[in-house]
């Protein structure tokens, strides 16, 4: 077996010195299953589906954690286990803003399977805050259900963790968060950002503006990195200026439109990384007095229902966020009844309609700006 140098972990304490961090022969401190974790050269959830009995790991994988439980003599915490054992059926589901017609959609798809399955769901909006998401995920625990689903708001798991150290399930959705071992529900974004890169440029667009998510989230980083090689197998313009970076809020989308329009070479088409920056995008367009489907091609990543609605219709990558709900909680019965379930990645597609449905006509929107 594979002998791990000790100061490969940062900050890990010896069995040694858990002995002698000691008080008329009581220990100050106790060993955690993220120490043990720490030793093994694993996530806190692998350690502790080892220690649990899951079957679902590599031998080495078990002789590691054992070893590690051994040499720290680690002990589980009974109290914790006996909580465990006693199910409150309910679980809990954090998304980053309820505002968002696509969490709004999720939060119902997720409650409805939930409800199937003889659950009931507690709902909490982060409103794309670390602090507020936090608050929730404490309160959360505190109410001891039976599995967390989180859409979370940035890279900085916080609080996460705490769910993995006291092993309550929990799964992903949306989103993820590097170095949290997981399983998730996310959608391939390369596809649909594809085909509608190709789309905009069979149309005759050069200049394709892009209102992107925020670097701090992984579908905003994952969508931006989708775009910037669609744009380059295209062969069109990659100037750094035709991107502005939102946050998921319409009013970034409007503020998005209104930095890229001012463009002395601005773009002809713009591609909205999410619903609620394109309902941003939408209104400044009217208010500058740009036809969207004529003056200016628009698609937006997430089909709402009543996109389709508009006039013109919105062009959009789709993909199911019904099936990503219903899959979320499959996936965390899963690993309430101690599975440990593959991630799933769902497939996005290109819906054409009217917004972008025009092909380019070049002598339009000179004419449209001499006009403002």
């Amino acid at each position: 077996m594979e002998t791990i140098p000790w100061k490969r972990f940062h900050g890990f304490r010896s069995h040694q010195q858990y002995q002698a961090r000691t008080h008329k022969g009581v220990a100050v401190e106790a060993v955690t299953i993220k120490d043990v974790a720490a030793l093994a050269g694993v996530s806190v959830g692998t350690a502790s589906r080892v220690l649990s009995g899951n079957p679902a790991t590599s031998a080495d994988t078990r002789e590691r954690v054992a070893a590690a439980a051994a040499e720290l003599d680690y002990q589980p915490n009974a109290q914790a286990q006996a909580l465990r054992s006693t199910r409150s059926n309910s679980l809990g589901l954090l998304v980053p803003d309820v505002r968002n017609p696509f969490f709004a959609d999720l939060a119902h798809a997720a409650e409805q399977a939930a409800l199937s399955a003889g659950y009931v769901t507690l709902l909490g909006n982060a409103n794309e805050r670390n602090d507020q998401q936090d608050r929730y995920l404490d309160t959360l625990i505190s109410r001891r259900v039976d599995g967390v689903i989180v859409a979370p708001v940035g890279d900085d798991g916080g609080r996460l963790r705490a769910l993995i150290e006291r092993e309550i399930p929990t799964v992903l959705v949306d989103r993820t968060v590097p170095g949290l071992d997981l399983p998730s529900v996310t959608t391939d974004s390369e596809t649909g950002i594809r085909q509608a890169v190709q789309h905009l440029a069979e149309q005759g667009h050069t200049r394709i503006g892009y209102i992107s998510g925020p670097e701090a989230t992984s579908t905003g980083r994952d969508r931006f990195a989708s775009f910037t090689r669609a744009v380059a197998e295209a062969g069109l313009s990659q100037d750094p200026e035709l991107v502005y970076f939102g946050d998921y809020q319409a009013a970034s989308g409007s503020a998005g439109v209104h930095t890229l329009m001012d463009l002395t070479n601005p773009p002809t088409a713009l591609l909205a990384a999410d619903s609620l920056m394109a309902v941003g995008a939408i209104s400044i367009l009217h208010r500058l007095g740009l036809r969207i489907g004529t003056d200016i091609a628009l698609v937006a990543f997430d089909d709402i229902e009543w996109f389709a609605l508009l006039n013109p219709a919105l062009s959009v990558i789709a993909h199911s966020v019904e099936d990503m709900g219903r899959i979320a909680v499959d996936l965390l019965l899963q690993v309430i009844a101690g599975h440990t379930p593959e991630s799933v990645v769902l497939p996005s597609e290109l819906i054409v309609r009217a917004s972008s449905a025009t092909p380019i006509r070049p002598t339009t929107q000179p004419e449209q700006r001499s006009q403002q």
